[in-house]
């Protein structure tokens, strides 16, 4: 991630410059993915657990953004919930993402590409189960 800011071009109106923070970004587009059915969470690594169990909630965990020349890149690797269409949640993310980041910031996002890296199962039972199965 590049610790620079992207300015807001859009609002030009004399008092002064807009500029958000790529971590803003990343902060938006991981509420946005939460509030989706069928999304468990976010992948975070050591530091974000220890964060959240210490009473903070990280909302830009497993959330990468990408300013380039090119535009916005929004990498979200999420675990899914075990029984959902993968495919429509993906997009329902996608979709949410977009619009979040449109409506409180006025910005495109160029790709928003998601990473699904796990399941979540139910219960440990149900996990057994499958295990056993295979």
């Amino acid at each position: 991630m590049e610790s620079t800011m992207l300015e807001m071009n859009e609002n030009n109106n004399g008092l002064g410059k807009v500029e958000i923070a790529p971590e803003v970004i990343e902060v938006i587009a991981g509420i946005a993915a939460g509030e989706v059915e069928g999304v468990a969470h976010m992948r975070g690594g050591f530091a974000s657990g220890v964060v959240e169990r210490l009473g903070k909630k990280n909302h830009g965990k497993g959330v990468k953004v990408d300013l380039s020349g090119e535009g916005i890149r929004v990498d979200l690797y999420c675990v899914m919930k075990f029984g959902v269409s993968i495919p429509s949640v993906a997009q329902e993310v996608q979709d949410n993402i977009r619009e979040a980041l449109l409506n409180m910031t006025a910005l495109q996002a160029d790709e928003v590409n998601i990473h699904v890296v796990g399941i979540q199962f139910e219960s440990v039972k149900l996990e057994q189960e499958i295990e056993q199965e295979m």
